[in-house]
Formats: C-alpha cells, sequence, structure tokens
C-alpha cells in the first residue's frame, strides 16, 4: 500500500497540530474545490460521543483547510440502508434521554429484523423511520458542538439513482470485482454478487443474486436467510426481480461507491477499518471504479469510564449529556487530541478534563510561567480552533470549586463566595461573571449524576441547631484556629480531625457527626477533612466556632 493509502502514515507527528499535517495531505492531494470531508455510520444505536469522533476528526480538518481558503463541504453519510441485525439495549429520544428498549415500542424493531433501518418506524412514534430519528440525533450533536456537518441518506441517494451508475458498473465487471474482493474476503466465491436486493414479499435485504441483467439494471433474487452475529434472521423465500434502486451495494463496496459519487477528499475512521475495509476500499476505488481513493485517517478509539463504547451494550453517553456537565470548549478540546492515542471518557472524573483545559487556556494567555515551549506551541495552534471566539476577559472557575458553589442554591451567595475566594475579580463585567457561574450549574449536575463528594447541599444562610458538650466545643475552636493558621489541604485536614478528636478524648464517630450536623444539618456526609479543605476557608472556621 503506498504512503497515500496508508491511513497510519498520515499522522507521523511532523506538526504540532495533527489536523494540519492531514490538511497538508489532502492538497498534496490535489483536486478543485470544494473539498469533501465525510464520515459516516449505520445507525444500529444510539449515537454516543464515541460516534462523534467521525465529525469532530474532520471538523477540525476541515477548520484548517478553511483557514487556508479552501472552499469545504462537511459531509456526514447515515448508512441508513443497512438491514438491523438486532436490538439495541438503549435508545435515545431527540431531546437526549437514553431510554431502555422496553420503554418504547420496541415491537416496531423487533418485527423489523433485516430491514433496512429506514423501511423501520421510528419506536419513538416521530420521525419517518428509526433511520432518520438516528440522523436528527447526529445533527443535533453537531450543532450543540458548533459543527456545520451536511447529513446524507444513503437511502435517498440510491432511491434518487445516485448510486445507479456506478452500481450498474460494479455488476457488469462483476468478475473484476469479485477477484480483487477475493483478495480480502475468504467468503467471496463465484456465485458472490456485490449487491443486496431488498425483497418485494417480506421487505429485507437479502444477499442471494441468481442473475445480473446490467444492461437493463435489475437482478433476479431469492430472499434466503441471513446470518446476524449469533443469529439467523429467515428470509421469505420469494424469487423475485429488483432494480438497482431496490437494494445496496455490501459495504466493502458501497464505501468506495460513496466516495466516487460524493467526491470525497479526506476521511477520517476509526482502527477497525484500518485494518478491514480500508484496504480493500482502496482497491476497489483504484482498481475497479478508477477513481483516486481519499486521502485516509485512523484514530483510536475512546472508551467510557474504563469500558468500550457500545450502543448495543447500552455503555453511552451523548454529546447532549456531557454539555450538561462541561462547556462546548471543553468538549471540543477533548476531541483536538492527537488521534492516534487510545483515551477513556470518564464522567466520574470530568474535573480533570476541565482543569486540563483551563491550564491549556491559560497557556494560551501566556499565564502558565511552567509551561514548555511544546506546550505553548500547541496551545498558540489549537486554542482558538475549540472556542467560539477568543476572548481576553474570561474567568475560568475551578471545576471542583464551582461544585462547592454548587452546594447552596442561593445565586448572590454563589457570586459572594467566589468573589471573596479571589475567583472573580472587582472589576469584571456582569457578561464574564454570569458566564462564569455557568460552571456551578454544570458542576452541580455532575456531583448530582455521579453521586460523589460534592452532592450535598450546605446550610450557609443559617446555622444548624446543634447542641455541643463543653469538651466538644473546645476541640471545634482547637480544628478552627488549625484551620485559619495553617490553610491545610483536604489529606492534613483529614488527620487534624481525627487528631483533634483524640486530644479531647472525644469519640472519632460523635465528633465526626458534629461536623456533619454544622455543615448539613445531617448526621453523615463525605470525607470530612477534604470537604472542608475545598470550602472557603473563612466560612469553615465561622461555623466550627458556632458563630453563624
Amino acid at each position: 500500500m503506498s504512503d497515500a493509502h496508508d491511513p497510519h502514515a498520515t499522522l507521523a507527528g511532523e506538526r504540532v497540530f495533527w489536523a494540519d499535517e492531514a490538511a497538508d495531505h489532502v492538497e498534496e492531494r490535489g483536486g478543485d474545490d470544494p473539498v469533501v470531508i465525510k464520515g459516516g455510520i449505520s445507525p444500529s444505536g444510539v449515537p454516543h460521543l464515541g460516534n462523534m469522533n467521525e465529525i469532530m476528526r474532520g471538523y477540525f480538518v476541515a477548520e484548517v483547510l478553511r483557514e487556508r481558503g479552501h472552499d469545504v463541504r462537511q459531509l456526514f453519510t447515515s448508512d441508513d440502508r443497512d438491514p438491523l441485525r438486532g436490538l439495541p439495549r438503549k435508545l435515545a429520544d431527540l431531546d437526549g434521554d437514553i431510554v431502555d428498549l422496553g420503554d418504547v415500542n420496541a415491537g416496531a424493531l423487533g418485527r423489523n429484523l433485516g430491514h433496512p433501518y429506514t423501511s423501520i418506524p421510528d419506536p419513538f412514534g416521530c420521525c419517518e423511520s428509526y433511520g432518520a430519528h438516528f440522523s436528527n440525533l447526529i445533527e443535533r450533536s453537531a450543532a450543540l458542538l458548533g459543527v456545520d456537518v451536511e447529513t446524507v441518506s444513503n437511502t435517498e441517494l440510491y432511491e434518487s439513482g445516485e448510486f445507479e451508475a456506478v452500481t450498474r458498473d460494479l455488476l457488469a465487471n462483476a468478475d473484476e470485482a469479485r477477484a480483487v474482493l477475493a483478495e480480502y474476503q475468504d467468503k467471496v466465491d463465484e456465485s458472490y454478487v456485490p449487491f443486496n436486493p431488498i425483497c418485494e414479499n417480506c421487505g429485507k435485504v437479502t444477499e442471494t443474486v441468481t442473475a445480473i441483467d446490467a444492461e437493463a439494471g435489475t437482478v433476479d433474487y431469492e430472499c434466503t436467510d441471513m446470518d446476524a452475529g449469533d443469529q439467523t434472521i429467515e428470509g421469505c423465500g420469494h424469487a423475485g426481480t429488483a432494480t438497482l434502486r431496490e437494494g445496496k451495494l455490501p459495504w466493502r463496496f458501497e464505501w468506495p461507491a460513496q466516495w466516487k459519487i460524493l467526491g470525497v477528499d479526506f476521511e477520517p475512521f476509526g482502527k477497525d477499518h484500518a485494518e478491514g475495509s480500508w484496504p480493500s476500499g482502496a482497491d476497489i476505488a483504484a482498481n475497479v471504479l478508477d477513481i483516486e481513493p481519499p486521502t485516509p485517517m485512523v484514530y483510536e478509539w475512546f472508551t467510557l469510564d474504563g469500558e468500550p463504547f457500545s450502543s448495543s451494550a447500552g455503555n453511552v453517553v451523548l454529546v447532549s449529556d456531557v454539555l450538561e456537565l462541561v462547556a462546548p470548549e471543553v468538549l471540543r478540546y477533548f476531541f483536538s487530541k492527537d488521534p492516534k492515542k487510545a483515551r477513556d471518557f470518564s464522567i466520574e472524573r470530568i474535573d480533570l478534563l476541565v482543569d486540563e483545559f483551563d491550564r491549556f487556556e491559560r497557556v494560551y494567555f501566556g499565564e502558565e510561567a511552567d509551561a514548555s515551549e511544546r506546550e505553548v506551541e500547541l496551545a498558540e495552534r489549537v486554542y482558538p480552533f475549540c472556542v467560539d471566539a477568543v476572548e481576553e476577559e474570561r474567568i475560568r472557575l475551578p471545576y471542583t470549586f464551582a461544585a462547592v458553589l454548587g452546594m447552596t442554591e442561593d445565586p448572590e451567595l454563589r457570586e459572594e463566595i467566589a468573589r471573596r475566594e479571589g475567583h472573580i475579580p472587582e472589576d469584571a463585567s456582569e457578561e464574564a461573571v454570569a458566564a462564569a457561574l455557568e460552571r456551578v450549574e454544570r458542576a452541580r449536575e455532575w456531583a448530582e449524576r455521579t453521586d460523589n463528594q460534592y452532592n450535598y447541599r450546605i446550610e450557609r444562610r443559617t446555622m444548624p441547631a446543634v447542641d455541643v458538650d463543653e469538651e466538644t466545643a473546645a476541640a471545634l475552636d482547637d480544628l478552627a484556629a488549625f484551620i485559619e493558621d495553617e490553610d491545610p489541604d483536604g489529606e492534613t485536614l483529614q488527620g487534624e480531625v481525627y487528631e483533634t478528636a483524640k486530644r479531647h478524648d472525644i469519640d472519632i464517630g460523635d465528633f465526626f457527626a458534629t461536623g456533619y450536623r454544622l455543615f448539613f444539618d445531617e448526621e453523615q456526609g463525605p470525607k470530612l477533612g477534604q470537604f472542608l479543605a475545598d470550602l472557603d476557608r473563612e466560612f469553615v472556621v465561622t461555623r466550627l466556632r458556632r458563630e453563624g
């Protein structure tokens, strides 16, 4: 395989930003504007965050090419004429709410195994088909991230005749097409035909073609059983004739056919395709369809909290879900990272991603004295692609501090505390303050969703009525003095809580319970030392002294 067709050769690490290097290869390929960048997937289930690789990797390359003066179209093909081969465990409505299969009209799917996605009723009853529902979700996800992408339906391309000419050529040269594919797939024999008709009787996709009339543009077929993983989808046995608009190409041919009819110049894809359908697709494009394959780029997959993304298994998170926790620029930053490295997206520790973005932003603005030359170069190049606009006046509350602010409902008090702790400058504009405090709601959502140590409500305005004996009062005063003098971190303070109880001969459990009652009016709560270290020191000292 030549370097031009090697998906691993596109990103050799010669540029600080991988999208610049990919754009270099696209320009070297040649061709006229508009440059066409494509991604695409089969609508088999919930379009999760991992699927957005198909769009976001292309987005950064498109933006670089636009910066260089090119006219660019970014397309996303929904391979919605594929047959439904199994029932997903989870689905999502158009608002991004994930539901179990049993919560919708599952029969709409169960009765339609083997049917194209666009022939299956939408189980939510809101779109023209299951396939259309999926496409709507993809479009909405892209829009939430500010990506202007054109969704292309394979079904519409077949029905309008866009695929017809290339399909006719493949069938007219079926022996040649078969010989090329046989180099990559063992099960290609003399009976293999690169076309799957849709049965006029039962509506299922079938793989058994009995005769070809390429000149007339028809095939004869028999509706036979289809293997679908660990199950078999039964055909109805009907024998009939289908036009080239009444079926679909197998994936190994459909992908290069898309490149031809859409004029694709660049396409990123996952590592499964890099060793699978890409080599055969590039060969078919060059030696059967007589076109130059697009510039390829392979990316590594994401995991979700350490487990593979899986629409069928229900291990998914949608863009809309994530944007309830972080701002769009943080998620764009995540996708801007090196595609060659596998990454885990952790909802549990999304605070670390936000902290990483905040540092990246500070490096861009020259506010990190210890930033390396490489970090500075990368931030200066990539940061403007991650944000809607570069704003000198911006305030970023530390994410966990924002989660602490979320423990109180009072917006004015949140701002007061943030100012008191030095996170909001005195001369900050109202717009900048409002934008900064938006992070509080997202951090609060994160705390509730993960039920972490910040998922509590603090009684700030009024101090709970807590009766303490003389020795406990003395211990609380000692702890307050320690915090006032030392400003300790969470681990140090946790140890001091224990030591203070011991010095005053107080039951440790009772001492913790007193602390929880003072701050939450509850008998139990988070790890107390870490929690108090996260709060603003003045409030903690005042409350431990029972002064308000």
